[in-house]
């Protein structure tokens, strides 16, 4: 039986978001896990990434995949759905939310094109003109890792605004 006090309940977009945050998390997982297996398996790959001017570019990739795509996104899923039992409420801002979700996932997939492409295209050249140009890729991967970061910031916001004041009566 439904209570006033169980919004989370009816309210579709927010367990559509909720679980879309858990779907993102499993799929980055994946890709995470299948590139970790695929640089540790295949020599020729291991060895580029290892030797190759910027190739630790392309390790950065995985890593902002696992880190930010499987555990943050697993985090966020969680709190989503655990935060409006534990206060009683409804999340503060569903807009917020999606929001949130399409700014981190665009983000982190720019990321990691960028972190890739600027690992790949510099090769093992390692002249002026080739590090200016994966320099020009960095900055562009910065702009990425500014939405990320926004997107949490806003996802921390959304998260104080839905818990504040939750032990006053109404």
């Amino acid at each position: 039986m439904q209570t006033q006090n169980e919004p989370w309940a009816t309210d579709k977009v927010y367990t559509k978001y909720t679980i879309m945050f858990i779907y993102a998390c499993i799929t980055y997982s994946i890709i995470g896990f299948s590139w970790g297996a695929i640089m540790g398996g295949v020599p020729a790959f291991r060895l580029f990434v290892d030797t190759a001017v910027h190739g630790k570019l392309i390790s950065l990739a995985h890593a902002h995949i696992n880190l930010l795509g499987w555990v943050e996104m697993a985090i966020f899923g969680a709190i989503y759905y655990i935060i409006p039992r534990l206060v009683k409420r409804p999340i503060y801002s569903i807009r917020l939310v999606k929001v949130h979700f399409w700014m981190h996932n665009i983000g982190l997939v720019g990321m990691v094109i960028l972190f890739c492409v600027a690992g790949a295209v510099s090769g093992y050249d390692a002249s002026e003109e080739n590090n200016a140009m994966v320099s020009r890729l960095m900055a562009g991967n910065g702009v990425f890792g500014s939405l990320v970061l926004l997107a949490n910031i806003i996802w921390g916001y959304n998260i104080v605004k839905t818990c504040t004041g939750w032990d006053k009566d109404k």
